[in-house]
């Protein structure tokens, strides 16, 4: 098979940034949907959501650990391992789900995407990464067109509701505890591949949601209705399983910064599919905003593949 040039290796690392950051847009829209149309509560939600992700993650990861080239992780990097993944797929996700049962689709992806400028300051401060000139240009266009898109979004009912403020805070801390995993997860996988740090990070990530339901939930995950279950089994394959490999392999072929900045795609992608499934309204500074925000992708796309971390 013929070896990827580098230039090509890093086109394709945005390719594979982008579709993973619309796979996991959808994630609130089946979220919002569940809401909608059940009774179901965040927690139960999210636990069944991992539990139909959970045997993807385990065979994956026996697959990576029985290869002949298989490195055995460290006993810093099991530890290392466990914290990422219940940063990024169980604290962040249950804030996300606490979150969205009061604030629309769009809004939710909106304020999570403050994360790109976090995972910046926070490789700036703790690495002592250089934030490069293009960078900085790329997350000013990007957040003028999430700051427009939040105003236009704004203009609608969301701002009229009791708990907005609330569901915004906690969408807010969501976005920490995620660029956190973004962070940690760009130094790791390096170092033990983008495949089997995946399959554990989640694998952890499920069982400590699972934990968390057992211990603090009463009901059952065995009598609920067949809604919830699709809800949850499309929103494990499409906005879960799939896209967390995704973003593992672009951050492996394009660094962590990059990766989280061409995911700021996500928003425009949340507004379009809430539009037509859940009825959401677009306004104009919402279209000038996903304007911004595709500027801000592209100019990325322009940089030179040596500037990746691969």
């Amino acid at each position: 098979m013929k070896e990827l040039k580098p230039n090509s290796y890093f086109v394709n690392g945005i390719l594979i940034a982008l579709a993973g950051a619309v796979c996991f847009s959808t994630k609130a829209i089946f979220v919002k949907l569940a809401y909608r149309d059940t009774s179901v509560d965040a927690i139960t939600l999210l636990a069944l959501r991992m539990v139909f992700s959970l045997p993807f993650f385990v065979i994956s990861a026996y697959a990576s650990s029985s290869k002949g080239s298989n490195v055995k992780f460290t006993g810093k990097q099991w530890i290392q391992i466990a914290i990422i993944g219940c940063l990024g797929y169980y604290i962040s996700s249950l804030l996300d789900f606490l979150g969205l049962q009061f604030v629309t689709a769009g809004i939710e992806r909106l304020i999570l995407f403050i994360y790109p400028t976090l995972v910046l300051l926070m490789s700036a401060i703790f690495f002592k990464d250089k934030i490069k000139p293009i960078q900085w240009m790329a997350l000013t266009i990007t957040y003028l067109g999430l700051m427009l898109a939040f105003f236009g979004e704004l203009d609608f009912h969301s701002s009229q509701n009791a708990n907005f403020l609330l569901g915004s805070l906690f969408i807010f801390i969501c976005a920490f505890t995620y660029a956190a995993y973004i962070v940690g997860s760009g130094r790791l996988i390096p170092l033990v591949g983008a495949a089997k740090f995946n399959s554990y990070a989640m694998s952890f990530a499920s069982i400590g949601v699972l934990l968390h339901f057992f211990l603090t939930s009463d009901s059952s995950l065995l009598n609920l209705s067949g809604t919830v279950y699709t809800y949850s089994f499309l929103m494990a394959i499409l906005s879960t399983v799939i896209p967390s490999y995704l973003v593992a392999e672009s951050i492996k072929r394009i660094g962590s910064d990059n990766a989280a900045i061409v995911g700021s795609v996500g928003p425009v992608s949340t507004i379009l599919i809430a539009y037509f499934l859940l009825q959401e309204q677009i306004f104009l500074f919402q279209l000038i905003g996903t304007t911004l925000i595709l500027v801000g992708v592209l100019l990325i796309g322009r940089q030179k593949p040596g500037n990746a971390k691969i």
